[in-house]
């Protein structure tokens, strides 16, 4: 793998236009809606609802699994999703057209036993004004990459949880197809639905995507710090410290201090860890 080769690949913008049974769609891939008298819930599963679950940028203007092309040289097999951020720009309408551009912004080698850390950014725009809307980053481990050499060592520290007791806990199941639904998103990932594909990465069996983990957990921050509100949402930052096994149950804790609520994510059924550094910044009706 050529780190300097990835800084320099060009992605074809990606156009996709999102209807309001897609948004739907992945909300209900989250888990959303499972209270099927929670009208607070169906409000992001209903076409009629009008509400858009605010961590949909993620699969947005997705330049799909290019890590598996040839040309790049990942060891895609033992690639690993260990950190997502997201910044809301502006609100996503229930129903557009929008356009992507993704680029890799650097490679932090960690050596040949560690692997190579590959930052990456999306950039989504309104497809006729080209207002900016969201900004997502994902920082992936490249477990089979380790001695490619470095482009960057920055990067930015983790989010430390407070040392209280937290403000709220939510706990939120995940059903066991969890993933072939997810997978319907645009992510088609192998890892995440063939079992021989995850048992050569080294899994027991097809686990979670990153990105769905990521949603449970904001939904978990809107039933609770957000109180249902996403237009308090601003910016999100994530670390993904160990696989979901999809049927495990998610524990969400939080703790808000002014605008800042920090998270973590544990699988109750084992007591792991699974998403940790967790960071909410909101944008409160009287300072926006």
């Amino acid at each position: 793998m050529d780190p300097q080769r990835l800084l320099r690949r060009e992605f074809a913008p990606v156009r996709q236009r999102y209807t309001a049974r897609d948004a739907a769609l992945y909300a209900l891939s989250l888990g959303v809606g499972a209270d099927p008298l929670d009208a607070r819930q169906l409000a992001y599963v209903r076409e009629e609802g009008g509400r858009v679950f605010p961590t949909l940028p993620n699969v947005l203007g997705y330049a799909g699994f290019w890590a598996r092309e040839e040309d790049t040289g990942i060891d895609w097999r033992r690639l690993l999703h260990v950190e997502q951020s997201m910044t809301l720009h502006a609100p996503l309408a229930p129903e557009g057209e929008v356009i992507g551009r993704t680029r890799v912004t650097g490679v932090v080698d960690k050596g040949v036993a560690k692997g190579a850390l590959l930052h990456q950014e999306r950039r989504i725009v309104e497809a006729g004004s080209g207002r900016l809307l969201a900004e997502v980053g994902q920082v992936s481990l490249l477990r089979g990459n380790g001695g490619c050499g470095s482009t960057t060592d920055a990067a930015a520290p983790p989010q430390r949880m407070p040392g209280r007791p937290p403000d709220a806990v939510h706990d939120l199941p995940t059903l066991p197809q969890a993933a072939l639904l997810y997978r319907l998103n645009g992510d088609t990932n192998p890892v995440h639905a063939d079992p021989a594909t995850a048992r050569a990465a080294g899994f027991e069996r097809p686990i979670l995507h990153g990105l769905c983990t990521f949603g449970v957990a904001v939904h978990a921050l809107l039933a609770t710090a957000l109180d249902w509100d996403e237009s308090g949402l601003h910016r999100l930052r994530v670390r993904f410290t160990a696989p979901v096994l999809p049927g495990e149950t998610l524990r969400t804790e939080s703790w808000t201090d002014g605008d800042v609520v920090s998270f973590r994510t544990t699988a109750v059924e084992r007591g792991t860890v699974v998403l940790d550094a967790g960071r909410a910044d909101l944008v409160r009706p009287d300072s926006a």
